[in-house]
């Protein structure tokens, strides 16, 4: 047998993550099957999908990744950031996530896994694993390590990081879904910026002499 191509290996890989973005986007996880994928992909045969994913289950997970590449980065480094100062990471983890909604194919993506995900469980699990699951999850262990290190307020690094990420979503969904006069206008550097901004001001330990008088 010949020794395998690599670049043309990755290139037909990923024209059949490209067709199975508009698959997914349009079918849904469920109704998607491999003969329309494969013909999305422009490749000859549906069995041929099998030659470079294991399963549909793990062309959906890279499907995910694709589009949700930035922040699933910034996780995968997430170990990186444990020490960073909360400004800094804030930003950065922000300004990750709201980058999947610059990108018209993500965004019709992600509405349709979230109505799928309300009526089928499987799909959920399967979507909160690889993204909003492990977001969470690093915003939590590290608020809370930022608390033991005495830098924020002591308070429930859960229900913290969910004041942190709720105005992000609202910005989202406002911006596609509940389409606001403001949805263009609002750019996500300054929606961004506003979040940690208003997060960390009730977050922040008070300077030691905060609030006092000074005496005459």
């Amino acid at each position: 047998m010949p020794p395998r191509d690599e670049n043309d290996y990755e290139h037909r890989r990923q024209q059949i993550i490209d067709g199975a973005l508009q698959v997914f986007a349009s079918k849904g996880y469920e109704r998607a099957t491999n003969k329309e994928i494969a013909r999305a992909a422009h490749v000859r045969s549906p069995g041929l999908i099998y030659h470079y994913f294991k399963d549909k289950g793990d062309l959906f997970q890279q499907v995910v990744r694709e589009r949700a590449a930035a922040v699933l980065r910034l996780l995968d480094h997430s170990d990186d950031l444990m020490d960073l100062p909360p400004r800094e990471v804030l930003t950065r983890f922000g300004s990750a996530f709201i980058s999947i909604a610059e990108n018209r194919a993500s965004v019709a993506m992600m509405k349709l896994l979230l109505s799928e995900a309300v009526r089928h469980p499987g799909v959920a699990e399967m979507f909160n694993s690889i993204g909003p699951g492990r977001g969470l999850g690093f915003l939590v262990r590290y608020l809370e390590g930022q608390m033991d290190a005495g830098v924020l307020r002591r308070m429930d690094p859960g229900a913290a990081a969910r004041c942190f990420m709720g105005p992000l979503v609202a910005y989202i969904i406002t911006r596609e879904v509940f389409v606001q006069p403001d949805s263009r206008t609002l750019s996500p550097e300054t929606m961004v910026a506003t979040a940690v901004d208003v997060f960390l001001r009730g977050m922040e330990l008070d300077p030691p002499d905060a609030g006092k008088v000074k005496a005459p």
